[in-house]
């Protein structure tokens, strides 16, 4: 499969960053919505969606390269110029870890970003972020966006499996308070749409056939049928 490189380039114009990190397994519109009010609701001016290539907290379901994953998220992100596919993690290769990342993108956009970078967390991320390499360190370095998440339904055969202490965390999300988090004494709590749809599903959904053509970007959804990834054919 063809990988392109981002067509962005690092302007010297001040530039408000937020990161949307994940497994994008694949990216769908629940991940776009979300970018679009990180966007609008709190008025940054780029949403970098970077892939990991190995999550530290989550064994992916097998079947779908790194490459291709990227791939996906650089096809969805090519129809709003605020949305940028960030390859950095997929190239480090190894576990990916966020606080690596911002190091990276903090020198990659020296020239033109205004303020600390924003790091986007879903809620199934809150009870286990002080598991994160250097968390508390990370919620200084940076802008932490708290976005609300739909609850999840687990298919056997196309769910992710939490690994080590995440996994006791797995199931908390909806029920975790925040309030008593001291990392998150700062953060941003976005009250953004919840699009009932998770790349769990969708890979569900290709594997058994069933109609998944509007959970995912026009493109994405050509790719995934074009490639038969997830089982589809």
């Amino acid at each position: 499969m063809t990988v392109w490189k981002s067509s962005f380039r690092v302007r010297s114009s001040s530039l408000k960053l937020a990161v949307l990190g994940g497994s994008f397994n694949p990216v769908h519109i629940g991940h776009m919505a979300l970018a679009d009010d990180v966007c609008s609701s709190l008025g940054y001016d780029r949403v970098l969606f970077v892939p990991a290539a190995v999550p530290p907290h989550k064994e992916m379901v097998p079947g779908v390269s790194a490459r291709e994953r990227l791939s996906m998220v650089q096809i969805a992100c090519s129809t709003d110029s605020r949305f940028v596919a960030e390859s950095c993690e997929i190239e480090r290769d190894g576990v990916s870890y966020t606080w690596d990342t911002v190091d990276y993108l903090e020198k990659k956009y020296a020239s033109s970003l205004e303020g600390k970078i924003g790091i986007i967390l879903g809620s199934d991320l809150f009870a286990g972020f002080h598991l994160w390499k250097n968390a508390a360190l990370l919620a200084k370095r940076c802008n932490l966006i708290l976005a609300r998440r739909p609850e999840q339904s687990s298919f056997a055969k196309s769910a992710n499996r939490a690994l080590g202490e995440y996994a006791q965390l797995e199931n908390s999300g909806d029920s975790f308070d925040i309030s008593k988090e001291p990392l998150f004494s700062e953060a941003a709590v976005l009250d953004n749409p919840l699009l009932p749809v998770s790349s769990t599903q969708i890979r569900n959904l290709a594997l058994s056939g069933g109609g998944f053509k509007y959970l995912v970007p026009s493109g994405v959804f050509e790719y995934i049928i074009g490639g038969n990834l997830y089982g589809r054919k």
